[in-house]
This record gives structure tokens, sequence and C-alpha cells, in this order.
């Protein structure tokens, strides 16, 4: 802590002129501050939406369903993603479990569909590709 409050007394006296010992305590009471609105379920929350997409077959089956705009059978996403029905059972359950998708049963069918949080990533995702 001791060398994170030297570089921030530095920071603070390179952008005010002169950096006096309240102004150091100031900010760092504002920086405390920003930590504490940071909830930790919330945090945990939105780290296992992350990790959940960070796999290259279950980002590609929240992308299908996303641009599908409609349920789709597991026997269609099976045919988009080449792996194993455990393994994609499993990639749609950590997907349901992040919130990403939503199943249901149909019959003897399993059909899943992106979730509004999907919808919402997936499009800032591409947002940020073509922005670069």
């Amino acid at each position: 802590m001791a060398q994170a409050t030297g570089r921030l007394r530095r920071y603070l006296d390179d952008e005010l002129g002169e950096c006096r010992s309240e102004d150091v305590e100031r900010r760092l009471d504002e920086l405390g501050t920003l930590e504490a609105t940071l909830e930790n379920a919330t945090l945990e929350t939105e780290l296992d939406v992350l990790s959940a997409l960070a796999n290259e077959t279950r980002y590609t089956l929240v992308r299908v369903l996303v641009a599908a705009r409609e349920e789709l059978c597991v026997c269609e996403l099976n045919a988009v993603v080449d792996v194993s029905e455990s393994a994609l059972s499993h990639a749609l359950s950590a997907l349901v479990d992040a919130g990403l998708v939503e199943g249901r049963k149909d019959g003897r069918w399993k059909k899943y569909r992106a979730t509004n949080r999907a919808v919402a990533l997936v499009t800032v995702l591409n947002g940020s590709v073509r922005d670069e």
C-alpha cells in the first residue's frame, strides 16, 4: 500500500502542481467509495458471465442463438459446433447458469434461445470489433 500511496502522491503532485497529505487522503477516500460501489455478488456474477463466454464452443453457441433470433433445438446446435453430445450439454448448462441462454423441453426435444443479456453482450462486442 505504501508504494501505491507514493505513486498516487507523485501523480497528484503532477496533476495539482503541489500535493499535500490531505490531497492524498481525499483521493484515497474517493477511490475507496468507488470500490465500495462494486458489490461482490454482482462482480462474481459478471465474472461468471465473462467466464462462460471465454470458451470457443460456448461463445459460438451464444453467437448462433443471438443471430437466430429464435429457439434452436439441441440437434440444430450440435450441427453448428463439432463437439460430443456430452460437451454440448455441458456448454449449454454453463450458458444457462450464466444467464446467457434459456432452455425448455418441447416434447422429446430441448430448445434454447439467447437471453437479452446475451444479445446485449454480443451487440457490444460486435460494435467494439467494428470500431477498431
